[in-house]
């Protein structure tokens, strides 16, 4: 971790180190019971995002802080299912994270057809789920396995429909004046016949927010089945009047995310900045002056931007966990989210290679193998335990783009042999550590083709077919030369291709293209000197000399 970083944690958590410490000092000061209940959750309409994951990695880290220090911690993370769908999303993505539009799920109309139903009642239109929200809530937990966290995922429609949630919204029903002088602050559509519930429709089976009498001895709400405003549409009711229970409807949002901490407990919940504007403020209200309790430690996180641009599901703007897993170890992944939360941050997946770098530098300082600055090592003491499945002695890194380079070939033999002969595996290293670290190949491979980067390229295993004239054949014999010599240094080699090639009167940009053609049978590539510099020198060396 750079030391801007550690500054800006320092002056943002004060006294301690690592931010998600700050945070468990919060949580101990209220002297909660045990277990300790840390929450997040989405509304599951849309493809699942790394934004998303705010929810569960802020969580995670705050939760093994407490669990450091002795605590019993459950992290719960609610599925918003009983949430209307209100608009069709652009993209859906099959339980494989793979990104695909309506057209080519199995049921493309099921989501149009069913605009207004609660998510749990839409049908999945891959056909593999009980429904689209139970689909959506299926990525949601794959994405935390993927990541190794383990959360407990609370649909809320099942506890709407076991009862979870009877009594408060009894409360909410009963102090409706309260209610209303709270939430009128805060929206303008809440006015004296507002009444805080939002029954579904027997007949039509849309959410409806028209609630026309109230009977709270039977725990029942008399509705009329009307339209509801989505964005800039409408919802068209079915005009159908009856009588729901507490059980077959939900809370507005104002409403039901206070209610879940009560329900639930919550001790902790981070979230982002749109709702420390509008929806925290108000929910802090109903928790003290409707239920007569705290709210939860809160910590309000910045988004993140992707490639620039701001992550949306209903644009299709989405990188995955599955997406960014495929280019980066899982540890490197984690390592991003210990980073100070109140910070905006892009994820840009052109430089994944010095996030990786970074992370590599946040390991070393753990094992005490690099020089950085104090507070960088007490960060790292701290938190590079979280980011690992498990602490051990000997782990090898290969840098990202060396790794790059070496996926140029799919030969795991020559990985390994120019991994070693580069440096970049010790002599001693345990197998486990050379197999982990060459793991690392495939993923910055991924990442070269996926940028379509200077790395995406392919060595030619096998000798090109090359004519090359008197003077190139002594240009590259004297470059042969030196590499057998002493060529390992980046620099040194790329000086020495142009020395080579203007010592032998061979114009620089042909010997440069013939070098390519040599190695990649391609007419340009990468820097030359630093790609040959990487390769195992045995091979670069037969390879000037056209001898294999």
């Amino acid at each position: 971790m750079s030391a801007d970083e550690g500054e800006e944690d320092e002056s943002s958590e004060g006294h301690r180190v690592f931010w998600a410490d700050a945070i468990a000092d919060e949580i101990e000061a209220r002297d909660p019971d045990d277990p300790i209940i840390v929450k997040g959750g989405v509304s599951p309409s849309g493809v699942p995002h790394i934004g998303h994951l705010n929810e569960i990695m802020r969580g995670y880290f705050v939760a093994e802080a407490l669990r450091d220090r002795g605590h019993e911690v459950r992290q719960v993370f609610t599925s918003d299912d009983r949430d209307p769908l209100r608009k069709v999303p652009r993209t859906l993505s099959t339980l494989d994270w793979d990104i695909v539009g309506l057209g080519d799920t199995e049921n493309p109309g099921a989501l149009g057809k069913n605009l207004g139903h609660p998510l749990t009642s839409v049908p999945d239109p891959f056909g593999c789920c009980d429904s689209f929200g139970a689909h959506q809530t299926k990525l949601l937990e794959q994405m935390a396995e993927a990541m190794g966290v383990p959360i407990e995922v609370r649909s809320n429609t099942d506890l709407y429909e076991e009862g979870a949630f009877d009594e408060v919204v009894g409360e909410v029903l009963a102090k409706a004046d309260t209610v209303r002088d709270v939430l009128s602050e805060y929206q303008d559509k809440v006015d004296e016949e507002y009444v805080p519930f939002n029954p579904v429709c027997a007949e039509c089976g849309k959410i409806t927010e028209d609630v026309t009498g109230v009977d709270l001895d039977a725990r029942t709400v008399d509705y009329r089945c009307s339209d509801i405003e989505a964005g800039n549409r409408t919802i068209e009711g079915c005009g159908h009047e009856g009588t729901a229970t507490f059980r077959e409807g939900k809370l507005p949002w104002r409403l039901e995310w206070p209610a879940q901490w009560r329900v639930l407990g919550v001790d902790f919940e981070p979230f982002g900045k749109d709702h420390a504007e509008g929806s925290w403020p108000s929910s802090e209200r109903v928790v003290r002056e409707v239920f007569d309790a705290e709210p939860p430690v809160p910590m309000v996180y910045e988004w993140f931007t992707y490639n620039g641009e701001a992550l949306s599901s209903s644009s299709g703007h989405v990188i995955t966990v599955d997406d960014v897993l495929s280019m980066l170890e899982v540890e490197v992944f984690r390592y991003f989210f210990t980073k100070q939360p109140k910070r905006a941050r892009d994820f840009d997946v052109s430089r994944l290679d010095q996030l990786v770098d970074e992370f590599d530098r946040f390991e070393g300082g753990y094992f005490g193998d690099v020089s950085v600055e104090e507070r960088d090592r007490a960060l790292a003491q701290r938190a590079y335990p979280m980011c690992v499945r498990e602490v051990r002695e000997g782990v090898e890194r290969i840098p990202y783009t060396f790794a790059a380079v070496l996926g140029m070939t799919d030969d795991d033999d020559l990985r390994e042999t120019m991994a070693r002969r580069s440096g970049h595996l010790a002599d001693d290293a345990e197998p486990w550590a050379v197999d982990d670290a060459l793991a690392r190949v495939e993923k910055a491979r991924t990442w070269a083709v996926e940028t379509d980067n200077e790395y995406n390229y392919r060595l030619a295993e096998d000798l090109p077919d090359v004519e090359v004239s008197e003077n190139e054949a002594a240009a590259l014999d004297a470059l042969a030369a030196f590499i057998e010599a002493d060529g390992r240094d980046d620099e040194a080699v790329q000086e020495r291709v142009y020395e080579s090639a203007r010592d032998n009167d061979v114009e620089v940009g042909d010997f440069f293209t013939l070098g390519y053609r040599l190695f990649l049978n391609e007419e340009q590539g990468p820097r030359l000197g630093p790609f040959l510099a990487a390769l195992d020198r045995t091979f670069v060396v037969e390879r000037l000399r056209r001898e294999a």
